[in-house]
């Protein structure tokens, strides 16, 4: 039912004038989600209140309830389309009245963590793009028909939209940035095994993927105590997203995960002076994939001791400051981290390597991450004591990655459990830092436990050979036709 409802949106949304991309359906249809799992939660609060005897204030005025300009309804619980706006009428609403008053809401918050400022937030920052008010009033009433009270019904629910996040990440190289590889973070926090009590974080959280996966990491383990489930809730996940469409994704992502008002802030985590961060804003867990290949303009670098204009580079420097003496971290980023020469990513190897210990590094084949063909890394560490020897593992699925055959979580089964004893095999080795060069601190991905193959040669090489080969060919005919 679920599925087929969301596929009836963006039936619609794609023959609206308005949508033109996987990513602007997520986008509109994150929009209507969030209102309609507003109200669920409204009236569920209402509901409690009943129960005590009490008196619930609803947050928003009664004009702009679901109930009232979404979905108004007869006597027998049917749309009444006497009074129901649709149309021009409906857009009008929507654009004029609807979005002004709910963006009004970030301003009248009292702090970022209410649910009143994501409200203010996200309609800030979204804006309607369904131009026809007859394609929006259908989508409203498929909306409305979508559960939230029930975990079940969420679980379902935030299952598909996992889906429409991941489907947007495969829809061409705007959308990549959204989307890390389920498996691959249920692995990271695997090795990493975050614990009630502890503070997660990513700075560069996309769609949340890293938190809503911890979060049902955590959930399954901890002791269903009222105290841990309201730390888990409120004073565990915490995340920074600058763009737009990826905060409003990021945001609906964890509600429909169960957290009911997400620590994100909406901000350009590069703009923080790392030197202006002190032990109050550090966690004991950072898990991210930073954006990489982007260039940060000279007054962003300024907030960093090592200046690059790596998007990437950055966000390293801002989670070793951010992470408390004794945290873990676990980062994805771009192999040529590892051996790259200038300046900025040799004493980036050398900050890791003396203050923090780099015990893991797993190299990812090209292809885990679908419509990125850069090489990745994953570089798992602990703040405090410099590393005397790194594990590397070569992740090796056998097969070509990509759409058709992406990453599962039994690829992951054997990097997780040998990573505990970090023994040499066929696709893992150790190093000790003593026997790095000290002037390039160099940390290629190079394999001594598999037998070298060729490798391959160059277009001068083979053109070489083809001169070679065309020379001693010619002079072959020639002592043929002397000796005639």
């Amino acid at each position: 039912m679920f599925e087929q409802t969301f596929k009836n949106i963006d039936d619609l949304l794609y023959k609206d004038s308005g949508a033109d991309s996987e990513l602007d359906y997520i986008g509109q249809t994150s929009w209507v989600m969030f209102l309609r799992y507003l109200d669920e939660l409204e009236q569920d609060k209402a509901d409690e209140a009943e129960l005590k005897g009490e008196e619930y204030t609803f947050i928003l005025d009664e004009e702009y309830r679901w109930p009232k300009w979404a979905m108004p309804k007869d006597a027998d619980g049917n749309v009444d389309h006497h009074i129901a706006l649709t149309g021009p009428d409906l857009v009008a609403f929507v654009d004029g009245k609807l979005f002004p008053y709910l963006a009004r809401f970030k301003q009248e918050a009292d702090n970022a963590n209410t649910i009143e400022y994501k409200i203010g937030e996200i309609f800030s920052e979204l804006k309607n793009k369904i131009q026809s008010g007859y394609n929006l009033r259908e989508i409203l009433e498929y909306a409305d028909a979508l559960p939230f009270r029930a975990s079940t019904d969420k679980h379902e629910l935030s299952h598909l939209y996992e889906t429409k996040i991941k489907n947007m990440g495969n829809a061409g190289r705007n959308g990549g940035q959204y989307y890390t590889p389920r498996p691959l973070i249920r692995a990271m926090i695997n090795v990493i095994d975050p614990q009630i009590g502890e503070k997660i974080y990513d700075g560069a959280a996309g769609s949340c993927g890293f938190l809503v996966e911890a979060y049902e990491y955590m959930y399954e383990r901890m002791e269903k105590t009222t105290d841990n489930l309201k730390t888990l809730q409120e004073n565990t996940l915490y995340g920074k997203e600058k763009k737009n469409l990826a905060y409003v994704i990021g945001i609906m992502n964890m509600i429909l995960h169960g957290i009911e008002a997400p620590n994100i802030i909406h901000t350009n985590t590069l703009g923080e002076n790392i030197r202006d961060i002190q032990e109050k804003n550090r966690y004991h867990v950072i898990l991210a994939n930073p954006p990489f290949g982007g260039k940060e303009r000279p007054e962003v670098q300024q907030n960093f001791d090592i200046k690059t204009g790596e998007t990437a580079f950055l966000f390293m420097q801002h989670f070793i400051k951010s992470l408390k003496t004794g945290g873990r971290a676990a980062i994805v980023i771009k192999n040529t981290v590892l051996s790259n020469t200038d300046n900025a990513s040799v004493a980036l190897r050398k900050l890791l390597l003396e203050g923090s210990n780099l015990h893991t590094i797993l190299d990812l084949p090209g292809g885990t991450f679908t419509g990125a063909g850069v090489k990745t890394v994953v570089l798992f560490f602990e703040k405090g004591e410099p590393t005397k020897k790194i594990w590397y593992y070569q992740l090796d699925p056998g097969r070509n990655m990509g759409k058709t055959n992406p990453l599962n979580d039994a690829d992951m089964a054997s990097f997780i459990e040998l990573q505990k004893t970090k023994p040499e095999t066929e696709q893992s080795w150790n190093i000790k830092v003593a026997d790095i060069d000290e002037t390039t601190f160099d940390l290629s991905v190079k394999n001594p436990n598999t037998p070298e193959e060729a490798p391959l040669r160059s277009p001068e090489e083979i053109l070489d050979e083809m001169f070679f080969l065309d020379k001693e060919t010619k002079a072959i005919l020639k002592s043929i036709k002397e000796l005639v």
